[in-house]
């Protein structure tokens, strides 16, 4: 009994440290976030909490939602119009990851996003269907306390639904890779070479991304390069990294973003980032989805090479009519071999044989 009551303990710690560390992370990523704050210091065009609050359920497990609802709780106590419509976006930021992981796990969706549906289930059932919950909670909570007027209804939705959205698109796959991530064992001078060559890149782009040129589109040959080379590793930091870049640049008006009003500069924006996440999240999958293929290619290739070489041996067990498996031992007694030759040998005519016929069986 006291051996059990210990393990229940320290489960039960394990467990409120995970709640502790993903309430931290939440509010970490929330303050982060709301340095880029655009309608009612609260709403955000990137909300990394959500893509934190996703990943945490995926590799913890459901176990840690009251992390996410310490978190949210924490963040917006502060920012609420009232008690009430501060439980209720609450509410909202608790419920919508929830649902995707949800929905996510009925898709069997994998944390190694190395397939092409992992990513189409992460796009499509974790970000734009799973955050529609907070969006409409929050923005909905915000019309009823009066703290927002009907008719900035839907602007202040889509700004919430694709910030939430983003947040999952850009941060859920990078805790992802980390989660996994290990140092290169035995990795060429040459490789390393090239993941630092893309850094600089990405770090050379983001300045131009953040001057007056409108050079947004510069962005995309860096995640193909990343993730042609270094799949869902380098893809995912290099879409983050592009789509701060860009959000950067339109909190400053500058480059595509200037002298545009507030909601032609969030689509600019939002379609930019959009198109960023989707280009490294299913290229990076299909590249995977391809090198694996390749293995198994390979692999089989080898089994029949092998089988190949023992049938030119000699070194082969014989087949059965009775479909027996592959593999099982079927040896047979060399003695009763050589009496059966024999035996062969002594029935074989001397005469009536035509010159070069063959009685080999």
């Amino acid at each position: 009994m006291p051996v059990a009551r210990r393990e229940r303990l320290q489960r039960g710690g394990m467990a409120a440290v995970e709640i502790c560390a993903t309430a931290a992370l939440y509010l970490g990523a929330a303050k982060l976030g709301l340095l880029q704050q655009l309608v009612r210091g609260q709403v955000t065009p990137l909300w990394p909490p959500s893509g934190i609050a996703v990943a945490s359920l995926l590799l913890r497990g459901p176990r840690v939602w009251p992390g996410i609802a310490l978190g949210a709780f924490l963040v917006n106590v502060s920012l609420g119009p009232s008690v009430p419509a501060v439980l209720a976006i609450v509410a909202g930021n608790t419920l919508a990851p929830v649902c995707s992981y949800v929905l996510l796990g009925r898709a069997g969706f994998r944390t190694e996003l190395d397939r092409l549906r992992d990513a189409l289930a992460l796009i499509f059932l974790g970000a734009f269907t799973g955050m529609l919950v907070s969006s409409t909670t929050g923005t909905g909570t915000l019309v009823l306390a009066g703290a927002l007027s009907p008719a900035h209804f839907w602007p202040t939705w889509s700004v919430w639904w694709t910030g939430d959205a983003m947040g999952v698109l850009v941060v859920t796959p990078v805790l992802l890779v980390l989660r996994s991530a290990r140092l290169p064992r035995n990795a060429p001078a040459s490789r390393w070479a090239e993941g630092l060559l893309l850094v600089a890149a990405t770090i050379g782009v983001g300045f131009l991304e953040t001057s007056h040129a409108p050079l947004l589109f510069l962005g995309f040959p860096l995640l193909i390069w990343a993730a042609f080379r270094f799949q869902l590793a380098g893809a995912a930091p290099c879409a983050l990294a592009v789509s701060t870049f860009a959000i950067l640049s339109a909190a400053e008006r500058s480059g595509p973003f200037a002298g545009h009003s507030l909601v032609t500069a969030m689509i600019t924006l939002q379609a930019f980032n959009g198109s960023a996440a989707l280009t490294a999240l299913l290229l990076s999958a299909v590249i995977s989805e391809r090198n694996q293929t390749q293995r198994e290619i390979a692999r089989a290739c080898s089994q029949l090479a092998g089988m190949a070489a023992k049938i030119a041996t000699g070194d082969r067990s014989p087949m059965f009519s009775n479909g027996e498996a592959e593999g099982e031992d079927h040896r047979v007694d060399p003695s009763a071999t050589t009496k059966a030759a024999s035996s062969f040998t002594r029935r074989r005519p001397a005469t009536g044989q035509k010159a070069g016929r063959d009685d080999r069986i």
